[in-house]
């Protein structure tokens, strides 16, 4: 019995070697370590319907010094673990410092990406349906600092003003994904991302459309053709406008009709760097 009693004595956790705390002899530091692509339940605020419960994909990383051999990779987990449900865009910045306490670092980044939906009505006949977006909050932090990202990718429609101009009838469009990338300095609602996407694309889209919706739609696009360098112009103008984003990337890949690859622009603007041109 004496035996039995000690050998579980010694397979307590007081017992077992940590390796990963232990020293490492080469002397190189890592950017990055930690876990990728666990899932978990969120919460995110809606601006019309109040909150959207979702699952979202989870990077978490820390920095690790040159002398410690490994990260605890199990702590990850456990942050997510402890805030059971409650994990929200508003709990994000609290998940990131417990995350640099619990795994004793001084810098690190998290990554939630989720589907977010939004209800949206269709142009005249204003039938109902749910529309998908990419979101993925992206927030750093080192020591109290924090910088929080919000990344969405939306899918609009651009129709090529140059087929337009050289065709006697029709011009060839395409859907388009643009993702915005932006650094913001205070709240700013998922849905005004999207909207600031949408109404500067030739038109947007929609879950459901009658066929006046698909009638409209389709010429609101023919009298508004644009280039992908037109878009990435037009939604940049507008974020230089907006005091709460400090620094943003905006990107739009055209999926082209007509060709086998696709047409690609991208602008990147830190304003307080550069407050008067853009980059």
């Amino acid at each position: 019995m004496e035996n039995k009693v000690t050998q579980l004595v010694d397979n307590t956790s007081e017992n077992i070697p940590d390796v990963q705390g232990s020293a490492d002899s080469r002397h190189l530091a890592i950017n990055r370590v930690g876990i990728k692509d666990i899932q978990h339940p969120v919460v995110v605020k809606d601006r019309s319907d109040g909150i959207q419960h979702t699952i979202a994909r989870f990077n978490m990383y820390v920095q690790l010094p040159q002398h410690f051999k490994g990260t605890h990779m199990s702590r990850f987990v456990h942050i997510l673990n402890n805030h059971d449900r409650e994990i929200s865009i508003r709990s994000f910045k609290r998940i990131l410092r417990e995350m640099l306490v619990s795994l004793e670092a001084k810098v690190g980044v998290i990554e939630m990406s989720f589907p977010y939906f939004v209800n949206k009505a269709a142009p005249i006949s204003g039938v109902k349906s749910l529309m998908d977006y990419e979101v993925a909050l992206i927030g750093e932090i080192k020591g109290k600092d924090i910088e929080t990202e919000i990344k969405v990718v939306v899918p609009v429609t651009s129709l090529c003003p140059c087929s337009k101009k050289i065709s006697d009838y029709g011009a060839h469009n395409q859907r388009s994904h643009v993702t915005i990338t932006a650094l913001i300095k205070e709240f700013v609602w998922i849905e005004e991302l999207i909207e600031i996407v949408e109404k500067n694309a030739s038109c947007e889209l929609y879950g459901l459309l009658k066929r006046p919706d698909e009638k409209y739609v389709t010429e609101k696009a023919y009298n508004n053709p644009k280039f992908v360098e037109d878009m990435v112009r037009d939604i940049a103008g507008q974020l230089n406008q907006d005091p709460r984003i400090r620094r943003y990337k905006v990107e739009s890949e055209n999926f082209e009709s007509i060709h086998n690859h696709s047409a690609y622009a991208m602008i990147e603007h830190d304003k307080e760097a550069d407050p008067i041109n853009m980059a």
